[in-house]
């Protein structure tokens, strides 16, 4: 599986982004996927995951209620909607996906990672 972020950019404090990650492959819907963060100078950490069939999906404390994960299997896409953005969500966000029907929140599992895309909000 190959996998490509986008949808990153610049935005003031309190605006929103929608960040999607395309993925190649027919069996895209056989993988849970998640969203992975890494500021400068910190380690990456867990955003948000969502499971095969979009039945289960799980958030950071530090974005539920903001961020939405939801996917499209027929377009092979998995998208993060990020509403109420603050100065401290600035980071590259990465796209991942793993063989699993659980969501997992552990980065080391994750098998296949995007490119990542740049997110910064300023205040």
């Amino acid at each position: 599986v190959q996998l490509q972020a986008s949808g990153g950019g610049l935005v003031q404090a309190g605006g929103s982004l929608r960040l999607s990650c395309a993925a190649s492959g027919r069996t895209f819907s056989s993988y849970a996927m998640g969203w992975f963060r890494q500021a400068p100078g910190k380690e990456r950490e867990f955003v948000a995951a969502i499971s095969w069939s979009s039945g289960s999906t799980y958030y950071a404390d530090s974005v539920k209620g903001r961020f939405t994960i939801s996917r499209d299997n027929a377009k092979n896409t998995v998208y993060l909607q990020m509403n109420s953005l603050k100065p401290e969500d600035t980071a590259v966000y990465y796209c991942a996906a793993v063989l699993s029907i659980v969501v997992l929140t552990n980065p080391r599992v994750y098998d296949y990672w995007g490119q990542g895309t740049l997110v910064t909000v300023s205040s």
